[in-house]
């Protein structure tokens, strides 16, 4: 029986036409994948993977967003050879669009991060991996083969835990440092909260295990995402609205709360207390004149981690084991000083991008103090609800560059229509996550396949229809905006 192969994209970014891939009948959309992963998950793993900021306006606007657009198709253009290929960090990628970093993936699946990687591979697809994953990210390098990866930072108060990961990256081969800035303080995350969410005791985070300091972290999405020692979170000018605190206090020791979402990762098992009874009763039964006990060891009680503070003279930094609520969040960070540190390390082997920008004011600023490229996004809408959706943000943005520098977008993409749309409002390239985080819980990296075809099969699609047959003649010529009361104009 001949074996079972899967269709490479073409050099075009499509498949060839004689192995197209047969739909999965199950899932024929994003919705679909959608309500296929949730069936898939436990409660608090879709709740952390689904959640936005509070009510969760913006992340509902970053979806909403792209039904404000129409597109103006033309006609009567040869559109028999589609390429839907782009240029980025130095690979051909297959389509305008990339995986981008999120956490704590095998939550979703038990490959996790390297199930991502290797569908990223299958299809053509650059990867984007947030530092707080469950699988290393030289593990994810090899399974990514020659396919490129972009590693999503945060930079810590304590320079020394970034140098090492910056380092590692830079050894396994990252294209790139996305360094995220929209992370000054947490976002509220009701849900989180209820849930009291940490991540299983079979998982860890795993880029700092090796250094000794995995005692739960959340990700580049931020939930909390522990189960190492009982650590107690201040809540001060960098955590004040985190997921896991209310208060608003500065002091070290007042307003700290302590949450099952920060236990330990790994627990000593109970012992038996019938063993228990047995052995106290042949201790009784014993030698009368037994030897010296030798005096033991006791175990340590492992380091707790605690936030950053300002005790009103002095800002205090995160100590104790990395965890996502302690340190994560860096109020510290400034244009003037984080920017040219980073540039610094990473370079010249990573160029560094900024992710979280959604001003023109910011993106000005960005220019000028040297960054390659910026990431439009608003974290998924998880940090600041009410914040612009990022479709709505990307305009201003791109004027501001003026085509200094390359400018992605993220948040909201459910179909590749939206991809095409946010092409033509000027953005390069475009980042995909929870649709991904579906895929894998549905099927693992043939979820991820799937949903990247869908999307790839999608935008080719929309191109051939738009009458448009190469990424670079997308424009905002063919789009048009919908107000409220309905009337359409042109952009």
């Amino acid at each position: 029986m001949a074996s079972k192969t899967k269709a490479e994209p073409t050099a075009s970014g499509s498949p060839p036409a004689n192995q197209a891939t047969p739909h999965d009948l199950n899932c024929l959309t994003i919705a679909e994948l959608e309500a296929l992963a949730n069936e898939r998950m436990d409660k608090q793993t879709r709740d952390y993977y689904n959640e936005g900021a509070d009510a969760g306006t913006t992340l509902s606007e970053n979806i909403s967003a792209y039904s404000k657009y129409r597109i103006r198709p033309r006609v009567l253009r040869d559109i028999s050879q589609i390429d839907t290929t782009v240029d980025v960090f130095g690979h051909k990628n297959s389509s305008p669009f990339g995986v981008a970093p999120t956490a704590m993936q095998k939550l979703a699946h038990s490959d996790g991060e390297l199930a991502t990687a290797r569908a990223c591979k299958s299809k053509g697809i650059v990867m984007g991996l947030s530092s707080f994953s469950t699988s290393t990210l030289e593990d994810v390098a090899e399974a990514s083969e020659a396919n490129p990866n972009v590693l999503q930072l945060y930079l810590f108060e304590d320079r020394a835990h970034s140098t090492k990961l910056i380092d590692r990256a830079k050894k396994a081969g990252y294209k790139a440092v996305l360094l995220t800035v929209d992370t000054p303080m947490l976002g509220r995350r009701n849900l989180e909260i209820r849930n009291q969410f940490k991540l299983p005791a079979h998982l860890s985070i795993a880029n700092f295990v090796d250094q000794g300091e995995d005692e739960g972290e959340d990700d580049n999405d931020g939930a909390s995402g522990s189960t190492a020692s009982t650590q107690t979170t201040t809540t001060n000018a960098s955590s004040s609205s985190s997921s896991l605190s209310t208060d608003n206090t500065d002091s070290p020791n007042n307003g700290t709360t302590t949450t099952t979402a920060d236990k330990p990762l790994r627990s000593t098992p109970r012992q038996n207390p019938h063993k228990r009874r047995a052995n106290t009763s042949s201790k009784r039964n014993s030698n009368p004149n037994p030897k010296p006990k030798t005096k033991t060891k006791t175990k340590t009680k492992p380091k707790q981690s605690v936030a950053g503070y300002h005790d009103g003279h002095k800002r205090h930094p995160p100590t104790g084991p990395i965890t996502f609520h302690t340190h994560a969040a860096n109020p510290t960070l400034s244009w003037e000083e984080s920017i040219p540190w980073l540039k610094s390390r990473a370079g010249p082997e990573m160029p560094v991008w900024v992710k979280g920008v959604a001003t023109a004011e910011d993106a000005t600023l960005a220019v000028h103090h040297g960054v390659d490229g910026i990431v439009v996004s608003n974290h998924g809408g998880r940090q600041l609800n009410g914040a612009l959706a990022t479709l709505d943000a990307l305009p201003e943005v791109v004027a501001a560059v003026n085509r200094e520098v390359p400018v992605h977008v993220d948040g909201g993409i459910r179909h590749g229509s939206d991809v095409f749309k946010a092409l033509a409002l000027g953005a390069d390239f475009c980042w995909v996550g929870r649709p991904v985080l579906w895929g894998l819980a549905y099927k693992g990296r043939d979820g991820v396949e799937l949903c990247l075809r869908l999307l790839m099969d999608e935008f080719r699609l929309c191109m051939g229809l738009a009458g448009v047959t190469s990424v670079k003649e997308i424009s905002k010529e063919y789009l048009c905006r919908v107000d409220r009361d309905g009337f359409v104009s042109k952009l």
